[in-house]
Parts: structure tokens; sequence; C-alpha cells
């Protein structure tokens, strides 16, 4: 090693020793021909002094040195004079007094800050292009640390419980059905691709029928999706399968890894068990099946008042089967006209016509809709909502899940606006956990007009909802469960169908999956499950994400070292790039430029 010590080690108990620095430039300081230079390395921060009058040589190269050069120094450790000790380094009160300097490697001037509030105010495309200048900052180093430090939490308490870290393979075979995938194709095979994995959920249940019994792996997943700030078109997921598990289990196992990560990086002890909420309730509680429970602002359903209402909006709404909701946006009325519009937007969005509301403002009650409402409507509106002097109630009318998502939406456009106005407090460090369960294990899919998956097709049903399956697959709910965070999933699994009658049940006759596609896409997993597979069931959690929350970011690209801009590209390396017409040729492909 070309260092006998780090640069945050020397104290005041190695006077007199000589040390062997090496590390980066951070700052150079020239006073009066004597050169002070802060010396960084990964751990912290040493100062260095130069003397011309000691060696004349040693002086004239520092001052050659610029900040982010590369050197290493040996030298005498000495006490800084009195009035220039820095009690914020542990290295605050020593120096090192060079003997000798070597320069590695003298640096150009860098294109942007490479502290963390200079570095903050830059383009992040510019950052991304210079990535490895970035993760110099102090803060992108934290970031790297924690999620070193996240995923030995992770991998020790799996140890710790008898979990065999398995490797599945990245290239398999194209599921169409699913998230649009990336394919690679083959050049010994011509005009047949792999795909690379969306997820190991198909190798994870073989491995229980394999009789690994308990798995894990921090397995990288890849989908070819638009990106945005809490998705990446490669991640990182914690991804678990156990067998002879029923939820119960799956809730206390995941509950003990989250409560170790907050211990362990945070000093948090999260308390346990973690609070349930239906699906149902979840929707028409909070209009999203992941909701951020820091803060009230529930949504109120009142489609029972409103049939027979005069108001012929809400009534043939409430007659036709959908539902009639309602948000009071308390203290809110104030909101400006632009804040309103694009209150609206965020409906039309979602498939709302409009927004319709009232404002309460001196005791009156102020809306276009109001005279239809009867004093009836009217007492229980105040009533059920709590409505005061200052508040503003908003209402969807439609179909029960999309007036839910209508609303629920609006809720947290009302929440960042009263925090805006200091009216809403939601701490930063509040961490309020929650398993969603029960979710429809059919959606009904009105353009194809057929049930497709909720989540995916090896989620089993609920025991007791299995006769449902041939008449009213709708109603089946599914051994589903996502684990929500301040109003962000950061994982989801299930218990598995493990019997292969049942899973062939579920491909054929309620998914309407043609034989010879369920033969050709899972035929290998039918005739697994026909050798003795046990009862099992997973999760995968968003690690990516996972570390974001503990960092305290709304980006997962800061806790990726090397991440791809919102248009798919690194600019580092300026990829994706062209490749040979050999190249092309040897994988037999002809490429056709869109018009």
């Amino acid at each position: 090693m070309k260092r006998t010590h780090h640069c945050a080690q020397l104290t005041t108990a190695d006077l007199g020793k000589t040390a062997s620095l090496a590390g980066w430039v951070d700052s150079i300081r020239d006073h009066g021909g004597i050169i002070f230079v802060d010396l960084r390395d990964r751990q912290g921060i040493t100062q260095v002094k130069f003397d011309p009058q000691d060696d004349a040589d040693v002086g004239a190269r520092a001052a050659q040195l610029k900040p982010e050069s590369v050197i290493g120094v040996t030298g005498r450790v000495v006490r800084r004079p009195e009035g220039t000790v820095n009690p914020n380094l542990p290295t605050g009160e020593v120096e090192v007094d060079a003997t000798t300097l070597e320069i590695h490697n003298l640096s150009e001037t860098s294109p942007f800050p490479l502290d963390d509030e200079g570095g903050d105010r830059v383009n992040e495309d510019l950052r991304l292009t210079y990535r490895y200048l970035d993760l110099r900052r102090p803060k992108m180093r934290r970031n790297l640390e924690v999620r070193h430090r996240t995923t030995k939490a992770v991998r020790d308490y799996f140890d710790a419980l008898g979990f065999i870290d398995v490797e599945t393979p990245i290239l398999f075979k194209s599921t169409p059905e699913g998230a649009r995938e990336y394919l690679v194709p083959s050049r010994i095979h011509p005009g047949e691709f792999y795909a690379l994995s969306q997820s190991p959920q198909q190798f994870k249940q073989i491995l229980m029928v394999a009789g690994v019994e308990r798995y894990y792996q921090m397995a990288r997943c890849f989908r070819d999706e638009d990106l945005r700030a809490d998705r990446q078109m490669e991640f990182t997921q914690i991804d678990v399968e156990v067998s002879f598990i029923d939820r119960e289990g799956i809730y206390t196992l995941f509950e003990g890894m989250l409560k170790k990560i907050w211990k362990d990086i945070l000093d948090v002890d999260l308390p346990v068990p973690f609070p349930r909420l239906a699906f149902q309730e979840a929707m028409n509680r909070f209009g999203v099946d992941k909701p951020d429970t820091r803060f009230g602002l529930e949504l109120v359903d009142f489609t029972e008042m409103f049939k027979k209402s005069a108001f012929k909006v809400f009534a043939s709404a409430a007659a036709g089967g959908g539902a009639v909701k309602a948000l009071n946006a308390r203290g809110l009325a104030d909101l400006t006209q632009s804040e309103l519009t694009s209150l609206e937007e965020a409906a039309r969005s979602l498939g709302a016509k409009g927004l319709a509301f009232i404002k309460v403002e001196g005791g009156e009650w102020k809306s276009p809709i109001v005279k239809f409402f009867s004093d009836a409507e009217k007492a229980a509106l105040t009533q059920r909502l709590g409505i005061a002097d200052g508040d503003i109630i908003f209402f969807a009318a439609a179909p029960w899940e999309k007036a839910c998502a209508i609303l629920g939406r609006i809720r947290l456009e009302c929440a960042a606006l009263l925090q805006k106005r200091g009216k809403l407090a939601i701490p930063a460090n509040q961490w309020n956990f929650l398993w969603v369960v029960d979710f429809p294990l059919m959606t009904f899919d009105e353009e194809t007009k057929r049930f497709v998956a909720t989540h995916h097709p090896f989620t089993a049903p609920v025991p007791e909802d299995i006769p449902l399956l041939d008449a009213e697959p709708q109603k089946v709910r599914g051994q589903h469960y996502d684990v929500v965070l301040n109003g962000m999933e950061i994982g989801g699994g299930s218990i598995r169908i493990h019997q292969p009658a049942l899973q062939e049940k579920v491909f054929k006759d309620v998914l309407k999956i043609p034989a010879d596609v369920v033969e050709s896409r899972f035929g290998y997993l039918l005739r697994a499950f026909k050798y003795g597979a046990p009862p099992h069931g997973g999760i995968a959690f968003g690690f990516d994400r996972l570390v974001a929350l503990l960092r305290g970011t709304t980006s997962i690209r800061d806790v990726i070292a090397f991440p791809k801009t919102q248009k798919a590209q690194d600019l580092m390396t300026q990829s994706p790039a062209p490749v040979t017409a050999k190249q092309l040729r040897d994988l037999h492909i002809q490429t056709v430029q869109p018009a």
C-alpha cells in the first residue's frame, strides 16, 4: 500500500509519527508561499503543509497542484498552530508536514462544483455526463455507502434465517403478456431471441419445487418502460421465495427485514406488526391502493344519498352502478384560479369530464351545483365532511374505481398545496408502513373483453373464493400483498398457486389463454408442479426505491452509481449507440429506420 493511514485517521495520538497519505486535492490555500492542501480520500480529510523552506523541490511541485489532482504525500504529524484547529474534522487538531510529494495525476478544472450545494444547482445531465466527478461529492458517496450497508443488512438477515442466495438467469424467454421486454437476438439460433429477465418469478418457483425452500437474491431485472424519477430500465430488487409459508408468515418475515434495515441504517425502531388495509377499503378511503396515511383528507362515499338527488349528474352516476365521492380539503378555499385549473387538469387526465367543487367562504357555499342540493343533502354533507368556513369540497361521480382514483389524485395534490401554505405538516422522518391485502385476483379488460390477472397469473386465490372462479371471477380475492410506505409501494408479492390443475385452470378457463400458448410459455412450470410442488409464496422489494427513501431523495437515480436518463441514455458512455453492419449480419438482423 502507498499509504499508512486514511485521511480521517490521524489524531493527536499520532503526533511525531511519519505518515503516508494518498487521495484527491480537495482545496488549496497559499499563505505567503507556504501551501496548505486539504487532502481527501473516501474516509475524510487531512490538512497537509508544504513549506518550500524545508524542501524547495517539494514546494515547487506543490505549487503546480490543482483541485481534484491525485497525489501521495509522506511527512511528520504535527499539531496545528493555535487558532487554526478545525473542530468539525476528526483530524482537525493535526496536520502533516510533508517531506515528499508524488503527483499521480494532475486534474483539469471540474465542469461543476463538487460540493453538495454547488453540485445540486447544476443540470442533472451535466452531472450524469461526468458521473465519475458527481460520485466524488459527499452526498453521492454517502448514497453509495448506505446502499452497500442496506445490502449487507438484507444479506445478514436472510443468512441468519437459513436462506440461500441463488443467482437465476438474466437471459430468459420472452413473455409478451407482461411489461415490454428487452430482446436479445441469438447468433446460434437465427431468428430466435432471448429476453432480459423482468423478474426471477418462474425460476424462484421452480427452486421451491427443487427443494431449496428458502431462496433470496439481489436480482437485476430489466423492463423496456418509460423512465421517471422512481423507475429505471435496469433495476435491483430484493427477491425472495419461501416454501411452507402462509400470508401471516410472510408478514412477520418481512416486517423483520424492514425493521432490521431501518435500525441498522437510521437507528429507528419500527413498530410491528404493520397495519393492514384491504384493497377495497384503501380505495374507498384514500382513492389509491398505495395510500399515504401520514395525513387525513379521506374520501367519503355519498352514493346512496345522491341516488334520488335533483342533481342529475350525481343521480345518474349513483343509479347506474357508479359512485359519488367527496373530499373536504380543509382550509384550502383560498386556492388560486391557476391552482384550481391544475386540479381540474389532473382530474381530466384520469378520465373525469370536470371537477365539481364547493367553496365555503364567509358562511356561504359558493358553487354552480349548490342550487341542486336539498337542505337534507347539505346537512348530510356538513355533518359527514365536517365542513367549516375556509374549506373546499371536491366531488367525483363515475364508475367506482375511476371515482376513487380521481379523488385520490386530488387528495395528494391538495395535500401538497396545504403543505405549501403551511397548513399541513407531514414530517419527513415519519415512517407509515402498512400492508395492502385482498386485491381482486382478476380484472376485466374492456378492450379485449376478457379477464386478465390483476398482478400475475401465478397468484393463488383466497381458498374460500375458489368456487367463484367459474361464474364470478371478478369477485375472487387473490392472496396478494403490497408493502406501502408513505404513499409508495416498496414491495409486492403473493402466495403462489402450487397445484398444477388449478394453475392450468387459471391459464385456460379464466384467462382464456389457448392451450398451445400455455404449453409454449408455461409448459415446463406445469410439468414441474406435477413432481411435488410445495405450497410457497414470496415477494420482491424495489431495492433502489428503498434506498432512495432511506436517503430522503425523490429520484432513484441519486442512489444508483450509473443510471440512465429519462430518455434511457447513459450520457457518460454515450449509449445506446449504433453497431456495425458485421455485428448485425452475424446476428441475422436487418434494421429499419422509422419514417
